[in-house]
């Protein structure tokens, strides 16, 4: 039996793996950082053999709420995951599956690799409509790409939307490719519709480094980019101070942030009430969007989610907080959870990757029912 986590996006150290049923391995934390729960490895020559895999330090990381009720994710082939008997207790988490293969992966969730996240933009910047611009370096050399959807004209709207800040959440980059799949769909009236009304400025990895490294919520030096956005720096977090600036450039009348939350078994959105500039036309606008994205999609809910900030108490060095006070707009971050939609279960595959891209692009219509009122 072979147990690596030597490819893109890997992460785990194997402690003891001479018994198949007492494979003993570790989380490892976020380069320069004490987060972590993402984790991704494969197994090989254990076909047939019943396997129990224990994550020791599972007590320590970063979500301990993300535990309890959680199923990791695996899959034969890296395109279809399902869900595999998951427990935890004292501490430790532990998988347990027979595979029905010579290899089988194993993750937090269905993970998205760099060089999925290229195919998509290079498919993207096939379209007529779209312009891709680097916009910088991370500080691993790797490229912030900027999908560009539309040119500027009198009357359109600034429409920004930014996905995987925190890489371990890769549900965001999955949502990414509904929501593209749909704008650019040219038989798709809604699309049309939107494209004649609104530029879209589309971010669809914030955190490359991240990503490729394994990490849960960091980039390449450990520093959350989520914490960043009123004291960015090219030094510590270039991902954001080089979006901030296009941002400063083009002005914003929607920003959409796309995370995922270990603990919720829910989706849901948490806008920017707590900031200081936000006022009442900016609930309206929430409120909108909310509502029409719960009659778009059934597997989108208001009844769950953070608590709302008390007005002018906000933490502006979060991105929606940042971009609802600096540019009055309607700002909002979107949460899909690890786990599954306790309101609509799989019991197979949980939240998966499918029902990621069809909530991407239900946003359209949520969009297109806002977008008029955005000024």
């Amino acid at each position: 039996m072979h147990i690596t986590d030597a490819f893109d996006s890997g992460n785990i150290d194997v402690l003891d793996a001479a018994q198949p049923d007492r494979i003993r391995l570790e989380i490892r934390k976020d380069n320069g950082s004490d987060f972590y729960q993402w984790f991704h490895f494969r197994v090989t020559g254990a076909h047939g053999t019943p396997l129990t895999m224990a994550i020791e330090n599972a007590g320590g990381a970063a979500y301990l709420e993300g535990w309890p009720g959680y199923r990791a994710c695996a899959s034969y082939d890296r395109e279809t995951w399902f869900r595999v008997d998951t427990t935890y207790e004292n501490g430790v988490l532990s998988l347990h599956h027979t595979p029905q293969a010579d290899t089988i992966w194993f993750a937090y969730f269905a993970p998205y690799s760099m060089e999925r996240h290229l195919d998509l933009i290079a498919w993207a910047q096939g379209h007529a409509d779209v312009r891709l611009n680097v916009l910088g370096n991370t500080l691993d050399g790797q490229s912030m790409d900027l999908l560009s959807v539309g040119e500027p004209g009198d009357g359109k709207r600034t429409i920004w939307v930014t996905a995987r800040q925190h890489p371990g959440e890769t549900m965001a980059e999955w949502w990414m490719e509904g929501f593209l799949a749909r704008l650019l769909d040219d038989q798709d009236p809604v699309a049309r519709v939107l494209r004649d009304k609104a530029v879209f400025n589309i971010v669809p990895n914030m955190n490359p480094d991240g990503s490729k490294r394994g990490h849960l919520r960091t980039n390449a030096k450990g520093v959350n980019l989520n914490r960043e956005w009123n004291k960015a720096t090219p030094e510590n977090s270039p991902e954001v101070f080089h979006v901030l600036n296009r941002m400063r450039e083009t002005g914003i009348d929607l920003a959409l942030d796309v995370h995922g939350d270990e603990a919720l078994p829910y989706n849901f959105i948490a806008g920017g009430e707590g900031a200081p500039n936000f006022d009442a036309k900016g609930q309206t606008l929430l409120d909108g969007y909310k509502a029409a994205l719960s009659v778009a999609s059934p597997d989108f809910q208001t009844a769950h989610g953070y608590d709302v900030d008390a007005p002018g108490t906000a933490d502006l060095s979060i991105c929606t907080n940042y971009l609802a006070n600096e540019f009055r707009c309607l700002a909002m971050t979107l949460e899909m959870p690890f786990k599954d939609n306790a309101d609509l279960p799989d019991e197979e595959q949980g939240w998966s990757p499918e029902r990621c891209r069809k909530l991407g692009a239900a946003n359209l219509d949520a969009m297109l029912a806002l977008v008029d009122q955005l000024r």
